[in-house]
């Protein structure tokens, strides 16, 4: 009950209010546009700053070495149990979108730990950055793999040669690179860079930016993010239960997986709780831009829709203080 009287979580709850009444409250999209890069580039300062403080440790190596662990793990068990209920490049969208992380709620996260006193690692925004490629590359390889399976036989005819070409395939090269050089991510780990270089007096000349600002912005995004969520609920009217259900469940079973692999290599508490938050969450910006042009024969309304409609509510409203109890019980 606590999180939801945050003021960032209730302008999200009043976006859903205001797009389900189909207000005309809208924020232009330049503007959302920046409050994500600032969030971002927010986030990134504050994790150089940390990791300028307390070095390359252990502690480290460990949650970073967990939360790659965890970004090949989700979007292949997603895939073992999607591919049975939804046809195959549909399960390898799904499941790479849900092997990918919400920065977003990330942030949210964080917010909501700093609010609880509880502390965490600033290492861990390398961690959020490091867990959105290995999905791409999941489903990127994955629906390739499938498209070589599909392809039709040669069939000879007289002295010729007859085939049936298939429509060329995205090249991985380029998927990968469009992954890994997007602006986003290169803007998350640019500021973290910086935050290390810099240090204590690059944090004290920083703090009217990186500090005093970020509640509000936050809370403006998150109001957008809200408006966002309620005019793409239309989309999970056609969808399944079942799928649905799948999108409420799967980010309990990968929280718990996070959880799990945190209570077995001794990950401090905070870093446990976001490495569940980051398991739990599901992309919906940076894999399905991605997704629409890798797998274009994927339906962008399954993985959009629920990462989106589903998920990423759930997450915020409700899944960041329920991974936080869950991470008390087990670790303290």
């Amino acid at each position: 009950m606590q999180n939801l009287l945050d003021p960032a979580i209730l302008f999200f709850v009043f976006g859903m209010l205001a797009g389900t009444l189909k207000s005309n409250l809208e924020i232009p999209q330049p503007i959302a546009r920046f409050l994500s890069l600032y969030l971002l580039m927010a986030l990134g300062l504050k994790g150089g700053f940390a990791l300028s403080h307390s070095g390359f440790t252990s502690e480290v190596a460990t949650s970073l070495g967990c939360a790659v662990a965890l970004a090949m793990a989700v979007p292949l068990l997603s895939y073992q149990v999607l591919k049975h209920v939804v046809p195959p490049y549909d399960a390898a969208a799904i499941a790479a979108t849900y092997g990918s992380v919400s920065a977003v709620t990330f942030v949210t996260a964080t917010q909501f730990l700093e609010n609880q006193q509880i502390g965490f690692g600033g290492h861990m925004a390398a961690a959020m950055a490091l867990m959105e490629s290995p999905a791409i590359i999941f489903g990127v390889v994955l629906a390739n793999a499938l498209r070589q399976r599909e392809q039709p036989a040669l069939v000879c005819a007289g002295a010729g040669v007859a085939a049936l070409q298939p429509a060329k395939p995205p090249r991985l090269g380029a998927i990968l690179r469009e992954s890994f050089t997007d602006g986003a991510q290169l803007l998350l780990l640019g500021a973290m860079l910086v935050g290390i270089l810099t240090g204590e007096s690059g944090k004290a000349a920083m703090q009217p930016f990186s500090g005093d600002l970020f509640k509000g912005m936050l809370a403006f995004f998150l109001l957008d993010m809200g408006l966002l969520t309620a005019r793409n609920l239309g989309q999970l009217r056609q969808q399944p239960a079942w799928l649905l259900g799948y999108a409420l469940l799967a980010p309990l079973v990968h929280a718990s997986l996070g959880l799990a692999l945190s209570w077995a290599l001794d990950v401090p508490l905070g870093n446990a709780i976001l490495l569940m938050v980051l398991a739990a969450s599901a992309s919906y910006i940076a894999v399905p831009a991605v997704l629409r042009h890798a797998i274009p024969e994927a339906q962008p309304a399954l993985y959009f829709g629920l990462s989106l409609g589903v998920t990423f509510p759930l997450n915020i409203l409700l899944g960041i203080p329920l991974y936080t109890r869950m991470a008390q019980y087990v670790l303290s």
